[in-house]
């Protein structure tokens, strides 16, 4: 029987991951539910308030000096890094300070073999803290490794994003919504703010995207020339979840209406990154998001501004006499970085969460049948499956390749069924006709007479759903079809050598040879999209494919 369930699962194993946060990663802010978050920001604040009154804190610590934590930083970190390594260093765990610059990946070695063999390096979990070129690193390590831990029989590694290219700094928005939550008074019905500065290279500002999901209501203003707009992925899954999103061109522009909001926050300038792009407009982006002393009047009197830090010592988009201002919320921002990161650290090592009762990550799971078996009806006439003028006795036919699509596209598709599916020394034939049953249109056809059903296996059915959905294979017998199967667009396309991301900086991408599982999940039918499992990059349906 050629019927499939297709059951995949984004996450670990499982309805709902489990309350208890040990051997959890954190590689994208979505990794945790907004009622998770909540509690890594309430066990901040009641750390922080222990610290400050000298009280016990030991209850927050993981104490267990066989517990490793990693620092790999293949990019420039100071704040980042260093609050972390100071954070493990609180928690009385192994703190490894990982030299990128020495070790075996000037030997061209792939970070999956480097961390597989860290792991052997400890009698007891290992978490690692990556900051990477290559975006979705964690996510794969996370997969990958956690496998390996599983078959050599130490615990499950936790994996943290310390920041992957301009995708996601789950751990900097951490600290930002619970400066945010300090802000409010940890009120959490509604938040308004600005998001300014280089919000297209910006990944704290990508990250907010899904971490201001903890307020219930949120209005955001991207303010940013078009250089520096947000990437439209972000703002459209912005309005996706619930917030209320303008644009405005300049924070003097932005001004020049009446509803400002008394939360900023900003982010430096990566000029460097656009090259030639924006030759001689330097100076317009730079005076298109930096505050100067002439908007003091035109903001409230109680606005804070926010800042990932570093800021750019000649050209910062909050100048140095803002320091001494009530507008300074970015140096106790800073100092946040150092608590919310001990919590984390916490989670994933063990020592908090048991006492956690909200809802937790839901884990999406997708029971759908994508190759349907038709009914047959019972006629008493044999129905002939031709191709072009010669009649199919005995063998299969696949009918109905791209129908309604232009000519190019069906020869296109029929090509790449040909070279995946490995028919080019299989006897038949293939071609692009009129169809009958809609005129007007054309339809791709490829007969292969010699081969029979066996020759579709599951895997190769999935394939061929993954080629051209929608669609039929019939199974012919007596130059009558006998069997008729239907395929739809799968949930998830993967594992083919044929596809690659199309972002260049994904951990997934052939050229950075992560041997990183190519990995696609469908975000809506009407029209095909699907999403990177690892860089969340969208990509239309025939972008995926490399041939």
């Amino acid at each position: 029987d050629l019927k499939l369930q297709f059951l995949y699962f984004i996450g670990r194993e499982g309805a709902t991951m489990p309350a208890h946060f040990e051997g959890r990663s954190l590689s994208v802010v979505n990794d945790l539910s907004p009622d998770e978050q909540f509690y890594l920001y309430d066990a901040t604040r009641r750390l922080k308030e222990a610290v400050r009154s000298k009280a016990d804190v030991t209850p927050f610590k993981i104490q267990d000096p066989d517990k490793a934590v990693y620092l790999i930083f293949m990019e420039d970190s100071t704040r980042t890094k260093e609050s972390f390594r100071n954070a493990a260093m609180f928690h009385g765990c192994k703190v490894n300070v990982f030299d990128a610059a020495t070790s075996s990946f000037n030997k061209k070695e792939s970070i999956t073999d480097t961390v597989k063999m860290l792991c052997g390096y400890s009698t007891d979990q290992s978490i690692f803290i990556v900051r990477s070129k290559l975006e979705g690193t964690c996510t794969w390590l996370d997969k990958v490794v956690g496998e390996y831990c599983k078959t050599v029989g130490v615990p499950r590694a936790s994996f943290i994003n310390a920041g992957d290219g301009r995708h996601e700094h789950p751990t900097q928005e951490f600290l930002d919504e619970f400066s945010f939550l300090e802000q409010k008074q940890w009120d959490r019905s509604e938040i308004h703010l600005v998001l300014t500065g280089d919000l297209y290279h910006g990944r704290t500002v990508h990250s907010k995207t899904d971490g201001l999901r903890v307020f219930n209501k949120v209005r955001v203003d991207l303010v940013a020339p078009t250089e520096l707009e947000m990437p439209a992925e972000y703002v459209e899954r912005m309005v996706a979840n619930g917030f209320i999103v303008r644009k405005f061109g300049s924070i003097d522009e932005y001004l020049k209406q009446d509803d400002v909001a008394s939360i900023w926050y900003y982010t430096r300038l990566q000029l460097e990154r656009m090259g030639d792009k924006i030759l001689g407009r330097e100076d317009f982006l730079r005076r298109a998001v930096t505050f100067r002393k002439d908007m003091f009047s035109k903001v409230p009197k109680d606005a804070k501004f926010y800042h990932p830090l570093p800021r750019h010592q000649k050209y910062p988009v909050l100048p140095m006499f803002l320091d001494e201002t009530t507008f300074n919320a970015y140096d106790p921002q800073s100092v946040n970085g150092y608590y919310t990161r001990i919590i984390e650290l916490s989670m994933c090592g063990g020592a908090l969460g048991e006492d956690f009762k909200g809802v937790p990550k839901q884990v999406e799971t997708v029971t759908e049948e994508f190759v349907e078996r038709v009914e047959m009806q019972s006629t008493g006439a044999k129905k002939e499956m031709r191709t072009g003028i010669k009649p199919v006795a005995n063998g299969l036919v696949i009918d109905h390749i791209c129908r309604g699509d232009d000519i190019v596209k069906v020869w296109k598709t029929i090509a790449k069924m040909m070279k995946i599916l490995q028919l080019a020394d299989v006897v038949g034939t293939a071609g692009v006709f009129e169809s009958t049953s809609a005129k007007g249109t054309v339809k791709g056809i490829v007969s292969l007479p010699s081969l029979t059903e066996s020759f579709f296996t599951k895997t190769m059915l999935k394939k061929l759903s993954a080629i051209s959905p929608e669609c039929t294979l019939n199974v012919i017998e007596d130059n009558k079809v006998v069997t008729k199967y239907r395929l739809h667009m799968p949930p998830r396309i993967y594992d083919f050598e044929e596809i690659d991301c199309t972002n260049s900086s994904c951990i997934s991408h052939s050229k950075n040879h992560e041997h990183a599982m190519k990995d696609f999940v469908r975000r809506s039918i009407d029209p095909p999209t699907f999403s990177c499992a690892y860089c969340e990059k969208p990509h239309n349906f025939d972008d995926i494919w490399s041939i």
